[in-house]
């Protein structure tokens, strides 16, 4: 059959993509155009280092207002630096002296040609970007209340939300529970046992262009204040290390959306407090412990 379809003998049925399947290739298509462009970006800094121009560590957005006039200048020929400091926007935060040592370098017409090629090809990719959120603001206006919902978890902002939809899609029906949806995607360890001994409990593979975008809104979440995912971050990076803790938030959130997308309702935090009030007792023994190390005796009442 494949010989066949290979050479035109037969046709394939034509099977047309869902709303849901469009979504996806639009999200994934714009997430490996973001992907291109930090690669070009990284060619830049390594240009630039070539040329003995230290500014990356200094310039935290290589390519904001500021970042891109001083590589305007360079590519015009422009090697003071006090005029290329003078090109910039003026909010840097940097150090003036620190980015005038950082401008000292040597420039040659081979590293101007690279630095305009790679800026041509970032413009390129943002306006092909532009593209994609445009139409995706169309196909997303009946999945508008549903993201809505989406955006009240921690971390999840309106790119997350998107993604969320386009890859997991509205029918929860597949998934019997939570757990089945975390496997699915991969944010649980795995196991493999023998003869008694665990080998790796390293995370499968799953749904890669959803996990990576969970676990970063997991890392946006674990540093809110006042909520959930915070406290489970601290209570798990001290006994498991950071890693391991943010998927592990990031599974909690996937648990949340889920419950969302299935029930069609809004997201509710536990709180800050949620492990204290369940283990009081085991919470005040910790920090009865920490006391006495600090050579205080403690005798614990009921109040």
């Amino acid at each position: 059959m494949a010989d066949l379809l290979a050479h035109g003998l037969i046709r394939a049925s034509f099977v047309p993509l869902t709303p849901i399947q469009e979504l996806r290739d639009l999200t994934r298509t714009r997430k490996q155009l973001a992907r291109e462009v930090a690669q070009h970006t990284h060619r830049i800094q390594k240009t630039l280092e070539d040329a003995n121009i230290k500014i990356t560590g200094i310039v935290t957005d290589l390519l904001g207002a500021s970042g891109r006039a001083i590589l305007t200048g360079l590519i015009a020929g422009e090697t003071d630096p006090r005029r290329l400091l003078a090109r910039t926007t003026g909010r840097l935060q940097a150090d003036p002296g620190r980015l005038l040592d950082g401008l000292q370098g040597r420039v040659s017409a081979h590293h101007r040609f690279l630095l305009r090629l790679h800026l041509d090809q970032i413009a390129t990719l943002e306006a092909g970007i532009a593209r994609i959120e445009a139409e995706l603001e169309g196909r997303l206006l009946p999945f508008r209340d549903i993201i809505a919902r989406l955006t009240t978890i921690p971390g999840v902002s309106v790119l997350v939300a998107q993604t969320i939809v386009a890859e997991i899609g509205l029918d929860m029906t597949r998934f019997p529970t939570s757990g089945h949806l975390i496997s699915w995607v991969g944010l649980c360890p795995r196991m493999n046992d023998s003869a008694g001994k665990r080998r790796s409990t390293r995370v499968r593979h799953g749904a890669p262009w959803l996990k990576t975008v969970l676990v970063q809104a997991a890392w946006a979440a674990s540093r809110m204040r006042d909520g959930y995912p915070r406290a489970q971050f601290a209570r798990l990076r001290a006994r498991r290390g950071p890693k391991n803790a943010v998927v592990a938030v990031a599974a909690s959130l996937l648990t949340a959306v889920y419950f969302v997308l299935r029930d069609g309702t809004e997201y509710r935090d536990l709180g800050a407090c949620h492990f204290d009030q369940r283990e009081k007792a085991r919470t005040a023994r910790r920090l009865a412990r920490r006391i006495e190390a600090l050579g205080y005796n403690v005798e614990i009442t009921a109040a």
